[in-house]
């Protein structure tokens, strides 16, 4: 058994559409925004309208998308999980899975954040 959280939305957006979205959502949410630090490839829109964490992600290639980002303190269980349930593994950055959804959107396992209020908010999964 472990537990997960869907906490983070993740804009996606191409190099030609990036400053400019990254700038709308900014406003649209009233959030403050910063770059990354340990990756600066993200935007972080700080204090957005929101309930959780929202990113937005500088594409080296692809089409502009929304992705989520479910934290686990177990990754490979829910992976594992999620690939029975039918997801298809797409690739590994580091600690993040990358998967794709049966109706062929993307999203990752991460991580949790056993710092932030992820105890308080997951849910317990698994056999």
């Amino acid at each position: 058994m472990h537990r997960i959280l869907m906490r983070t939305v993740v804009f996606d957006f191409p190099g030609e559409a990036h400053d400019a979205a990254r700038d709308f959502w900014q406003v649209a949410l009233a959030a403050g925004v910063r770059r990354g630090t340990t990756n600066p490839e993200y935007h972080v829109l700080e204090h957005p309208a929101a309930l959780g964490p929202v990113l937005v992600q500088h594409l080296r290639e692809g089409a502009s998308r929304l992705h989520l980002d479910i934290e686990a303190d177990d990754t490979g269980a829910e992976v594992a999980r999620l690939v029975a349930a039918g997801a298809v593994e797409v690739e590994r950055i580091e600690d993040w899975i990358v998967l794709r959804d049966p109706g062929g959107l993307l999203f990752c396992v991460v991580p949790a954040d056993l710092d932030s209020d992820f105890t308080s908010f997951a849910r317990t999964v698994g056999t």
